[in-house]
């Protein structure tokens, strides 16, 4: 690890540890990753009609995979997260539904996730029908287009009646192919059990083309997934699949369990939820993700005897020993532009914590 990122790892540990301090000194570490003295000052007009563009997306869930992957690869989940019994499957309620563009889904999650459990994965599971070639456009003298993007947006209602939007998982589908196809939710959910008020999960389904020109976007209206609606007779409704653990019998080694609230345990790894919607400073200028579980380091660590302490050694405590990076979009000011980025911020996440002596 080198200065820098040790130097923002510490800011980050201080940040975690004093709630007092917690926005500063989480702007501040923000800030100097993106080498800013100050939060870009953005106007009205630089938030109307954004739209991500595709590399940008494409970038920004290269970077989320490759965190997942490593993520998953943890001793505590490995060859556990598929194949277990008693996932819950669930079908959803169809709000409205544009085919050639957009589906709304809703799902009723209360009481769905078993009390002391994990939700290690989630998946939404969308049939896609077989091609109908009179949806197909004209042939034209155009490069060919083998697939539609596919993208789950996790939808939250805001205090207003507005809606706010998080991209959740974006992949190319064959247009002329059918048969299920499984999306990586579980992020949605992670959302929506830090969010949730007694109310159902909303999930967006957008449909478009591969690339940039109408002939793209002409092919992808090609694609229709089976809906909720009970007029749809086709096989295969929308389902959310749920992979859950016991907490009983695989707690993650190394969390707290409900007594490190208390400062009653030994050194552990607390969560510790940042969400980016709830700050003033960040709420217009992070984009994606809406917030993410940063954890933090809680507990006490024993003490050697007195004869067995180095000269001058200070106290044994509870710190971060590992982190991994935060994959953002956020708006960038270039003179007059406003344009749209993706980055990681390294040590955004504390994966785990250990004793070691102050100093």
């Amino acid at each position: 690890m080198d200065l820098r990122c040790a130097w923002m790892l510490c800011v980050l540990c201080l940040v975690l540890t004093v709630q007092a301090f917690t926005q500063e000194g989480f702007k501040e570490v923000v800030l100097k990753q993106l080498g800013l003295s100050e939060v870009p000052k953005l106007h009205k007009r630089d938030l109307v009609d954004l739209v991500i563009p595709d590399h940008v997306k494409n970038k920004y869930m290269s970077m989320l995979k490759r965190q997942r992957v490593k993520r998953r690869a943890l001793p505590s989940l490995a060859g556990i997260l598929r194949g277990i019994p008693g996932h819950t499957g669930m079908m959803g309620e169809v709000l409205y539904s544009d085919t050639t563009t957009r589906q709304k889904l809703m799902f009723d999650m209360e009481g769905r996730i078993p009390k002391n459990s994990e939700v290690t994965m989630a998946e939404l599971k969308l049939f896609k029908k077989p091609l109908e070639r009179a949806n197909l456009p004209a042939k034209q003298s155009h490069r060919p287009v083998s697939n539609a993007r596919v993208s789950v947006y996790w939808v939250q209602q805001q205090h207003d009646g507005t809606n706010r939007t998080s991209l959740i998982d974006s992949r190319l589908v064959p247009i002329r192919e059918s048969g299920w196809r499984s999306f990586d939710v579980t992020q949605a959910v992670h959302y929506w059990l830090r969010n949730r008020r007694r109310e159902p999960m909303f999930l967006e389904v957008w449909i478009e083309g591969e690339r940039v020109g109408s002939y793209a976007s002409e092919m992808a209206k090609a694609v229709r997934f089976t809906s909720q609606d009970p007029t749809d007779k086709a096989l295969g409704k929308p389902e959310l699949v749920l992979y859950t653990l016991n907490l009983d019998d695989y707690g993650s080694p190394g969390d707290c369990r409900e007594e490190a609230v208390m400062g009653k345990s030994t050194c552990c790894r607390q969560k510790h939820y940042i969400s980016f919607r709830e700050l003033p400073w960040a709420q217009h200028w992070i984009l994606e993700p809406a917030g993410f579980q940063a954890y933090r380091c809680s507990g006490s660590c024993l003490q050697p005897p007195r004869a067995l302490r180095r000269p001058g050694a200070g106290q044994r405590s509870c710190a971060a020993a590992g982190s991994s990076a935060l994959p953002v979009i956020y708006l960038a000011k270039r003179g007059n532009r406003t344009e749209i980025e993706a980055a990681e911020f390294p040590g955004m996440i504390v994966e785990r914590c250990s004793c070691g002596t102050d100093g």
